[in-house]
């Protein structure tokens, strides 16, 4: 018999055709819809494999109905969404999408400090509302990025790739991590330094960090005070790190200069979120990794997990 596997999300067909004759697949047919939670449950309790979203929670309840399940692959980097510990102790195989979203995840995240930095979003929308009638000295002025110091919390290979790229502006890199990487200090001549002299001195605070229980809310009411007030702070991590009431007040009472959010606690938001109210704030979608090419090698990287877990084989990148 063959294996059961079950893909989340709608998916174009030719990234399965060649696991049709090993698998039977079902998915979820649509692609702007979150899989229905009793959908989910249900083919969990068969599956082989599931293919998995961050949208998806794969926590105690599915895992302890998915009797047959032996991976979870998840299209992404992190996987918060997934009780990691509970599936390992049920002897279960998490994957997730590292590496080849790397460069594309910063480009977007520099992308988006530069369009935060220099107004970009705001100014477009100035001439669209015709409200450009002449030109002033301080007409959508911004805030330069070049020569101007950038703090990177958590140094993964996104945060190496963001350095590089901040290097390009000769930028003074400082960076914070749970431990530190002296070759990464030498091969991208940036500098370890504390958290807490992180936020004090860095003109852009950018957030790589993954949410955990010890990252949750790590970005509170406390840390935007000690920022300078013409700090920019970037979020394309998880929503999650951020206490985003805090933010709210930070921005609106100009603790801080401006905040560019490609990611939010619970999404997606809707248009009337307090932080889409405030004309510093340049907001998007999720879209760190939503290019053509690299969310193909992503859901590529899913089908060729589930492949080696289903051979019994090491997956190519298991949650260590």
């Amino acid at each position: 018999m063959k294996p059961k596997i079950y893909i989340s999300r709608k998916i174009p067909s030719r990234f399965i055709e060649p696991y049709k004759d090993s698998w039977t697949i079902e998915m979820w047919p649509e692609e702007d819809e979150v899989v229905e939670r009793d959908v989910l449950l249900k083919h969990a309790r068969e599956a082989d494999a599931l293919f998995t979203t961050l949208t998806e929670k794969v926590d105690r309840e599915l895992l302890d109905q998915a009797v047959n399940l032996k991976g979870v692959a998840n299209l992404a980097v992190g996987y918060d969404n997934i009780d990691v510990e509970y599936a390992r102790e049920k002897g279960i195989v998490v994957t997730n999408t590292p590496d080849v979203l790397t460069d594309t995840t910063a480009d977007l995240t520099f992308a988006l400090l530069m369009a935060t930095a220099r107004r970009i979003v705001e100014a477009e929308a100035f001439i669209r509302s015709g409200r450009w009638t002449t030109w002033t000295p301080f007409l959508m002025a911004g805030a330069d990025i070049h020569h101007k110091t950038i703090g990177i919390v958590g140094m993964g290979r996104i945060g190496e790739a963001v350095a590089r790229r901040a290097r390009g502006f000769e930028m003074n890199v400082l960076y914070h991590n749970r431990s530190r990487k002296e070759e990464v200090e030498n091969n991208l001549g940036v500098q370890y330094v504390s958290f807490d002299e992180l936020i004090r001195t860095a003109d852009f605070v950018v957030s790589m960090t993954p949410l955990t229980k010890e990252t949750e809310h790590m970005f509170d009411d406390s840390v935007f005070k000690k920022m300078k007030s013409s700090a920019i702070f970037i979020n394309t991590s998880r929503g999650g790190v951020v206490n985003e009431e805090d933010l709210y007040q930070a921005l609106k009472n100009h603790d801080i200069q401006a905040a560019g959010l490609d990611v939010f606690r619970n999404e997606p938001i809707a248009e009337n979120h307090p932080l889409l109210k405030l004309d510093n704030v340049t907001a998007l979608p999720h879209i760190g990794s939503a290019t053509y090419e690299t969310r193909s090698k992503m859901i590529e990287l899913c089908l060729k997990n589930i492949d080696h877990i289903l051979k019994g084989e090491e997956p190519v990148t298991p949650v260590q």
